[in-house]
This record gives structure tokens, sequence and C-alpha cells, in this order.
């Protein structure tokens, strides 16, 4: 066998490293261990001590330790009491390295290469010098972070003279991770070893610098948050003798909120912080002042900065809720429920704002709230009939007595969260005056680019509306401002057919007045032709508000009744409706007769469509034409286009050239307490005329609408579907429109396309040929 290697009994040591020259003690507890050491010790052989890769290994074998180690002399053992440990005193020789491991039952034995230290070139001293003198200077740097670094060992590095020698020694004082003090072990040449050494030393210490630097920050830190932490109590201390513990605590519970707001920029945080400041300097030395800050803290921070719901997304649970709180509307129901399924794709889209436009009492509002309910959003209603402020919308300002948010902001309070529904009801109705214009304001409130920084004048901090869904009501979409008008789909709602108003008031209606007032089904039932004379001789209206108040007025006559004797029960009849609720108040239908110079015209009204009787007489004049019936300017157009147009082709339909020079014409539109505008009745005008020079009599089931030409031709109208409905109400069989409005007809009910016949016409001859008798 080579005399360089030798068998010996191995020991595994956990996280500690051995150079040679180096004496230490050692605790062992394995049992394998103690065995390698008592066999050591008593054969007088040497100890072969290597560092394990992982101090996690309880059982290592040699794939678990490093190649290098150092053979050593047991110098003495030690046992520990009350223990089975025992304490060692080594002192370490040479380098050897593992060529093979042999794992006895009793203990780990190794045959090991011994590694004497190796020489260098003469060549090489200078560099050797320099080396040395390089890791005594880092040594020194490194000594200066560990006070508690004995004076033998400095004495040590300073008076050694060989690299290698001065590199283990460094390496087994310094306190560093036992990886690199395998680094510098497995280095055989001295000079190698050195450079590690340096490379090793003058990384510890750059991170012993920054280590430092930290320690001083966080001791500053601590500093201050003391120094603070004294003042702060002294403050509370003379805040408590002069005003008492409850301002004190009142201040450090707006400090709190403060804090713990999330969704608020930095500038927006400090603002609330110094106002907090300026209250807390106050006193009770200006109470007024004190109450106005008090009062915007109180304000700003109970908004629901945080606090927002899930939405639910469910198609199926959302067509079921709007199915069971509206009957019809299918136009405003899927569109609420694309509107869901797009969110459901895209839960981060923004800007959807729908405006839903129609006549009042078709269920605008009520829609709104069911989609709400729907999404699981909470809800707030902002009345906007009538305002004429812009500080209604925006806010006043604190400087003012009495000063507050605007509407915007305190639906966002009411709601109780920052992503809620709004429904801004009568969008159409808001006024401007000296005071500014509210619609001018809503622009900001209603662009998503705009308002995810929407800044209330009293609030002064921006406000995220962008995650609140917008919903807006009209009566009457031409009076909303162009510009407000472009930020919203608007969506129209048209007047309910009788046969809509039944199911509503049969499913909904009637169930809701007997709880309001009490009664119990079986203690009251309207049959369904009661419920349909109701709707139509004592109601003439496009929704069902009127019609709902007739059903309570019954309900209430009955609920007398059932206060006199319990027992009492009724089945309304249609007969037993004159002695509940009074006589008729329309008639069903209009008596459609015909006449002379008597048509029929189809109005548009912001609560449906109305059939109007045009009326005109010719008596003997000087060619005078008069028009009555408070009509505006456009419509008194309309009649003077009809005159020129009769007077241009009176040879044409066998009229006396000169008729208009003998004769007065007089137009007139009953119920002359209503204004009317609009250039639909030309058609009206034109026939009635006609028909009063020619003394032909005009079909009583025509009714038509349309604008007309000079030259006789027949221009598209607006509102076809509600001047439909009351054709359909009045009993009409036949209805001329313009041709351009066949289109139209798609939006048209099918109810009403099923009894009426539309006659799609482009000149007034074609008009009068249906129309004149």
């Amino acid at each position: 066998m080579d005399t360089n290697m030798q068998l010996v009994p191995t020991v595994a040591l956990r996280g500690l490293v051995v150079f040679p020259g180096m004496v230490l003690h050692f605790d062992a507890g394995r049992e394998k261990s103690i065995a390698a050491i008592r066999e050591a010790m008593d054969s007088g052989d040497e100890l072969f001590l290597v560092t394990q890769l992982s101090t996690e290994t309880e059982e290592p074998t040699f794939k678990d330790v490093y190649k290098m180690g150092v053979l050593a002399h047991v110098r003495q053992i030690i046992g520990i009491p009350e223990s089975n440990n025992i304490r060692v005193i080594v002192e370490g020789g040479c380098r050897a390295t593992v060529k093979r491991g042999i794992e006895d039952e009793k203990c780990l034995y190794a045959l090991v290469e011994r590694k004497e230290e190796k020489g260098f070139a003469k060549n090489r001293q200078d560099y050797a010098e320099a080396l040395m003198r390089k890791a005594r200077d880092l040594f020194n740097a490194y000594a200066k972070f560990t006070p508690k670094m004995s004076p033998d060992v400095l004495l040590k590095v300073i008076t050694d003279d060989k690299p290698g020698a001065i590199a283990d020694y460094i390496a087994s004082v310094v306190a560093i991770p036992f990886a690199k003090k395998q680094k510098v072990l497995n280095e055989l040449h001295p000079i190698t070893r050195l450079e590690t050494l340096c490379e090793v030393l003058s990384s510890e210490i750059q991170m012993m610098e920054l280590e430092d630097k930290i320690a001083a920050k966080v001791e500053q830190a601590v500093d201050d948050n003391q120094r603070e932490y004294y003042l702060r109590e002294q403050i509370r201390a003379l805040s408590e003798e002069l005003d008492g513990a409850d301002s004190v605590d009142e201040i450090d519970e707006y400090k709190q909120k403060i804090a713990a707001i999330e969704h608020i920029s930095a500038k927006s945080r400090e603002k609330l912080q110094r106002e907090v400041s300026r209250l807390q300097k106050m006193g009770n030395g200006s109470p007024a002042e004190a109450t106005v800050s008090r009062n915007y803290l109180d304000t700003v921070l109970s908004l629901p900065w945080d606090k927002e719901t899930s939405d639910k997304l469910d198609l199926k649970h959302a067509r079921r809720v709007l199915d069971a709180d509206h009957y019809g509307l299918d136009v405003v129901k899927d569109r609420i429920i694309e509107l869901l399924a797009v969110r459901r794709l895209n839960p981060d889209v923004k800007g959807q704002i729908i405006c839903l436009a129609g006549p009042p009492g078709v269920g605008k509002t009520s829609i709104a709230q069911s989609l709400a309910k729907a999404m699981g959003r909470s809800y707030a209603r902002v009345s906007l009939g009538g305002i004429h402020d812009e500080a209604e919308i925006r806010g006043h300002r604190r400087t003012y007595i009495g000063s507050m948010p605007g509407r915007v902001m305190a639906a966002i309070s009411e709601a109780g969260t920052r992503n809620p529904l709004i429904l801004f009801d009568e969008i159409d109705k808001l006024a401007a005056d000296i005071k500014g214009d509210p619609a001018s304001a809503m622009l900001e409130v209603l662009d998503p680019e705009q308002n995810k920084a929407f800044v209330d004048h009293f609030v002064e901090i921006p406000f995220d509306l962008s995650n609140v869904l917008f919903i807006t009501t009209a009566n009457d979409k031409n009076n909303i401002p162009a510009p407000l008008l472009d930020r919203m789909e608007v969506i129209d709602l048209y007047s309910y057919t009788a046969e809509e108003k039944f199911h509503i008031a049969k499913k909904h209606l009637v169930p809701k007045s007997l709880a309001q007032n009490g009664i119990k089904k079986e203690q009251l039932k309207l049959v369904d032709s009661t419920i349909k004379e109701l709707i139509s001789s004592y109601t003439r209206e496009a929704g069902v508000r009127n019609l709902e108040r007739e059903i309570g007025s019954i309900c209430r006559k009955i609920a007398l009744e059932i206060v006199n004797d319990e027992k009492y029960t009724k089945t309304v009849k249609a007969t037993d409706l004159p002695e509940l609720i009074g006589p008729p108040k329309f008639k069903e239908k209009t008596k459609l007769l015909n006449e002379v110079g008597v048509v029929n015209g189809l109005a548009w009204t912001a609560v449906g469509g109305e059939m109007l009787k045009v009326e005109s007489v010719v008596m003997p004049g000087k060619g005078s034409v008069e028009l009555t019936g408070s009509l505006g300017d456009v419509m008194k157009e309309s009649a003077k286009a009809a005159v020129s147009f009769i007077r241009a082709n009176a040879d044409k339909y066998g009229i006396d050239k000169d008729f208009y020079e003998k004769e007065d014409i007089h137009i007139h539109v009953p119920e002359g307490a209503v204004p009317k505008d609009g250039p639909s009745a030309g058609v009206t005008m034109a026939t009635s005329l006609l028909s009063t020079l020619t003394g032909k009599k005009v079909d009583g089931h025509v009714a038509m609408t349309g604008e007309i030409s000079l030259t006789g031709k027949v221009m598209p109208i607006g509102g076809l579907r509600e001047k439909s409905m009351a054709a359909y109400k009045a009993g009409v069989k036949k209805v001329i429109i313009p041709k351009d409005n066949v289109a139209d007809l798609s939006d048209i009910a099918d109810v009403v396309k099923s009894n009426i016949e539309f006659i799609p016409v482009t000149k007034l001859d074609e008009v009068f040929k249906v129309a004149l008798l």
C-alpha cells in the first residue's frame, strides 16, 4: 500500500471545518462518531475529520460529506454529565482526501490519501508577501466588526510568515459559513489558498458593512419613533388637560380611519391628514371652524372607499328576476342580459351607460331596481327632475354655511359600496339658470374617461366612479342635451297594449294592491272582465299607474267592508265598477263615422300616442285661412303647405280655381287647450281640406300620418309605434304611413299589426284614393 494512503476511523462533522494546526473541541453524540473517536484514542492512530454537505443529515454516508478533510490527533475525551454525549479535543494534522469509504456497523472508516503542504517558486515570494499583507489588512478590517477578537489571534496573524499557514489560521478563526471555509480547505497550493481567503474575506466584509448600515438605519428609525412617541404622549397629556380625553381619542380615530383606506392616492391621504392636524390644533378655541372641519372629515371618511360587492353574472337567474318583476319589455331585458354577458367575459369593462326612454308608468325605474337585484349590487336613486343648480351635482364648496356633497356622492354614501347601480331619474327634466347648467356637470359623471377621478366640490378628493353602473331614465329623449345623450345608449320603451296591461295587472298590480291594503286573496277577487273594463273604460295612458290607482281604490272600498264584517268576501265583476269607483271615465272606442272634412290624425306625445280629429270648413269670405287648436309654428306651416297644394292642383280635383278668393278656410284641431306641433299632420290637413272643398266624405276607419311637401310628396315621420298604438286603441282598421317608414313596422307590437292594415304611400294622390269615399 502507498505510504500516503491509510485506513482511519472517520467522523462526519456538522457545520464545522477543521484546519491543519488547529486545536479545538467539539461535542459528539452520534454512536458511530463516538465509536470512531474512542478507537482513535485507544489505538493512538489519527482520526479523519470531514464536514457534511448539509447540516440536516442525521445519519451521513460518504455521499453526504466533502472529499477533503483533515487527519487529526485526539488529545482528550471528556464525558458530559447526565448525557451519552462526549466532548473531544483534537489537533489538526494535515489535509487528506477520501479515496474510498467503508460504512461499518460500528463506525465509518475511510481510505484517505495524505496531502502535504506544497511549496512555491522563489520568484513568487514578493507576490506571496504582498498577498499576506493584503490578507492581514482584510483581517484587520474584519476585526473591526468583531470587537471581541482576542489579542493573541491578532498577534498570530501578524507574526506568521507562511502564506498557507496564515490562510488556514484566519479561515479557522473568522465566523463565516462552513461552505466558504471548506472552499479554503480545498486549496492545496498556499498562494491559491491565500487568494481564495482574500476573496472570501472581502465578500464577508462587504456584507458586514451592509449589515451595519441596515442596523444604523433601524436604530435611527427606532430612535425617531421613540422620540415621536414621547412627543405625542406629551401632546396627548396636554390635550387631555385642555380639551379632555374624548378629543384625543377622536383625533386618533380619524388617523386610524385614514390609514386604513386603500383606494386613495398619497396626495389625497396627505390632505386628509393635514385636515386632522388642523382640527387637532384648533382645540376648543374655535368651535365653529372645528365643527366645519369635523363635518368634512366625517363625510369623507363615511364614503365607501374600499367596500364593494361582487357581481352575480348568472344569466338564467337574472332573466328569472326580470321576468318575475316585469311583464313584457323584452327589448330592455335582452339588452340587460347582453350587458351581463359582456361583464362575464370581461369583468373590467367600463362605460356601459343605458338610458331608458319612454312614457310614464311603463316600468323604467323599476327595471333598474330589478337589474340591481339580479346583479347583487347596492341601489341608489337620484331624482334629477327640476334641478337647476350645478352644485346639486358637484356639491357645495366648504366655504359656504350648510354646504354638503352633491347628489352623486350622496348616492354613493347611501349605497354603501363603491360599485353600486345608480339610477338618474328624469334626466330629460334638468334645467339651467344663473346658478349654472347641471346637464354640463353630468357630462363628467357619465363619461367613463373622466369619472374615474370625479371631484366633488365638498369632498375635494378624487373618487373613482368608473365601477358604478349608471342607468338613466327620460320621458322625451329630445329634451336631453346632445353631448349628454351621446354618452348614453338609448333604449326606447313604448306604450303597453291592452293585452300587456291585462297581464301586468293580473300578475303584479292586483297582488301588490291586496298586500298593501291588508286584504287576503280569498277575500277579494277581480275577474278578468273587470280588469279589462278598468283598462278600457277607466284609464287611458301609456303605462299602468292610473290602472294601479283604480285597483287600489277598489281594494280600499273592500277593506272598509272587511273591517265592518270580518267574514265579508267579494268577487268584483265589471258591472260592479260604477258602484265602487264611479261611472266610466272614457268610452271604450271613439265613434268612427264617415264625415266631410273630418279626418283621423295621429300624434306623438311624451306619454304615448294620441288620435286627433282634424276638422275643416269652408265659408263665404275673402280667402283668409284660420288655424285654431293651440297649433305650433311647424303645424301652422304644414296647414299652409296643404292649402297651397290644393290651390295649385284645383283643376285636377275639380275645384273652382277662385275658391280661395271667395271663401274663407278654417282648420281646427279639437282639444284646443292642449298645445300641438310637428309636421306629421300635413297629410291629415290636406285630406280634410280636399274633403271639404269636394264634399266627399272621409272613411272614418282610416287614420293617417305623414309630412307633405308643396309638390305633394309624403315624407317620413317619427313615433310610428306610439301612433299606431293609438290607432289600435281607437279601433281604426287602416293606417296610411309614408313609404319611408315601412322599416319602422318591425318595432310595432304584433297585436297591432294583426288588427291594422298599414298602407305605405309616397304621394298625396295615393292618400286621397284610400281615405276619400
